[in-house]
């Protein structure tokens, strides 16, 4: 076991389990880059069906997407700075910053739930267009994965107090870390070929 381990390296890749771990996990965000390019494909070509409703101009609150964009941006830097305290073992700093991106996240889905309601309240839903069910479809899968996140980060924010910080758990955590970057790209693209180019349009 102790062959295994290699204490000149960051404490999330000291074994070689969690080495393994982390390069899965870097397998599944490849089929999760997949899953997105393929959504980002279904709404290029369906972004102009509008079927006489309503179009982006239409829809498109621009004020709260940028708030929208800053709360997930900031979060991807809080959970930075939660890997960050992680390897210097600071073990309650590490918790604080991750409970901040959640809280940041949770800010994002209220915003994002609100601007589903706002939608349909004006006549955009699913059945309404083409345009709107890529719409829907897109932003919905992100948002899902974004819920998904906080639960599984909550989770091992539980692990981290109940075990504090060892190779198991920091290795959750950096995956989680992983993970949460990937949203925040995502939602790049989304806010960039979805929320702009559409305004200009």
């Amino acid at each position: 076991m102790s062959a295994n381990v290699n204490t000149s390296l960051p404490l999330e890749y000291q074994s070689g389990q969690s080495r393994m771990n982390i390069l899965g996990f870097w397998i599944f965000l490849g089929a999760e880059i997949a899953l997105f390019a393929t959504l980002f494909g279904v709404y290029a070509v369906l972004s102009g069906r509008y079927a006489g409703g309503p179009t982006h101009q239409d829809i498109i609150m621009i004020r709260e997407v940028m708030i929208q964009t800053i709360l997930l941006l900031t979060s991807s830097f809080t959970c930075g700075l939660a890997i960050f305290e992680m390897r210097r073992g600071n073990k309650n700093e590490l918790i604080m910053w991750l409970v901040i991106t959640l809280l940041l996240g949770a800010g994002f889905l209220y915003m994002e739930i609100n601007e589903f309601i706002h939608y349909v309240h004006i006549g955009a839903s699913m059945q309404t267009s083409a345009f709107l069910s890529s719409l829907f479809v897109l932003l919905g899968t992100h948002g899902a994965h974004v819920t998904f996140g906080i639960g599984w980060a909550i989770l091992v924010i539980i692990q981290l107090i109940k075990r504090g910080l060892t190779s198991v758990t920091a290795r959750k955590v950096f995956i989680i870390g992983l993970y949460w970057h990937f949203l925040d790209v995502v939602w790049i693209f989304i806010f960039t070929f979805v929320y702009l180019k559409g305004l200009v349009l």
